[in-house]
């Protein structure tokens, strides 16, 4: 099964990523979002990183300019339902998501494949939205999609070998190094990374150190190239806390039970770098 094709539902910073870069590997796009200011701020986002990589020797400017014209906005989600493969990159919202998949179930071909991005929702669930459960599969990017190489491919329950052969191909197709994962709360990198990051807001929470400590302790202590906290900022602190719920609540551990400084950020708005302060201030 070749894929062509690429709908995008969700022109944020991470649906911006993934259109780039399939755009980039030669496929058709359509980015569709409900907001035109939010594709607007994402063909800029898209047009920046390609110079960008352009300007490191990446990708000559023939390749810019064949990569930006592969790429189609639209407003109206019915635009995806001829693309091989629609892969969901809206909030980590569950109830949102299975709308979504409800809607792109009822427009999109018999052997369209519906992929979603999630980070931690289970799909099995998300699948069962749908009359297709064998072909939704779980396409997780990280973040920034342009620049890091990973995809996590997830099979939900039902989901057949052949939409997950599919999946793989084509993010090997983007240059991504894919692994599977059982689906389960967090799947590989999020089961891991985000007790980490709680942990790190549970030692600032009780005094142990200062924001800048704990990072320069794990950058410098362990070689990781950004602190828990610095990386948390960027991640959004609002997305940390909603796949630290979906996990303490999917299994059952009072380990995974989130900080409460971390509950207070959040609502309190300081949801780090996208709105200008979390652990850290930012700039404009």
């Amino acid at each position: 099964m070749g894929i062509s094709s690429v709908g995008v539902v969700g022109a944020g910073q991470m649906g911006s990523g993934i259109a780039q870069v399939a755009a980039v590997a030669g496929l058709d796009v359509v980015l569709q979002d409900i907001s035109s200011d939010g594709l607007s701020k994402a063909k800029a986002r898209i047009e920046q990183s390609l110079v960008k990589l352009s300007e490191k020797g990446k990708l000559s400017p023939a390749d810019v300019n064949a990569a930006k014209g592969r790429i189609t906005t639209t407003q109206h989600l019915d635009d995806v339902a001829r693309a091989g493969l629609v892969i969901e990159a809206a909030s980590e919202n569950p109830q949102l998501k299975f709308e979504i998949f409800r809607k792109l179930d009822g427009l999109c071909g018999e052997g369209t494949i519906l992929a979603t991005n999630t980070s931690s929702i289970s799909i099995t669930t998300i699948a069962a939205q749908t009359k297709r459960p064998e072909k939704v599969v779980g396409m997780h990017f990280m973040n920034p999609v342009p620049l890091m190489k990973l995809v996590e491919v997830i099979r939900g329950l039902r989901t057949s070998d052949e939409t997950f052969r599919a999946v793989k191909a084509l993010g090997e197709k983007m240059e991504k190094t894919c692994v599977e994962s059982k689906d389960y709360p967090g799947f590989v990198v999020n089961r891991i990374l985000m007790p980490m990051i709680n942990e790190a807001c549970y030692a600032l929470f009780e005094g142990l150190a200062s924001v800048e400590d704990i990072d320069n302790a794990m950058k410098l202590g362990t070689n990781q190239p950004m602190g828990p906290l610095t990386l948390a900022d960027f991640i959004g602190l609002d997305t940390c806390l909603a796949i630290l719920n979906v996990m303490h609540e999917g299994l059952g551990d009072p380990k995974y039970r989130p900080c409460p400084l971390l509950k207070q950020y959040v609502s309190a708005g300081l949801l780090g770098k996208k709105t200008g302060q979390g652990f850290y201030k930012y700039g404009a």
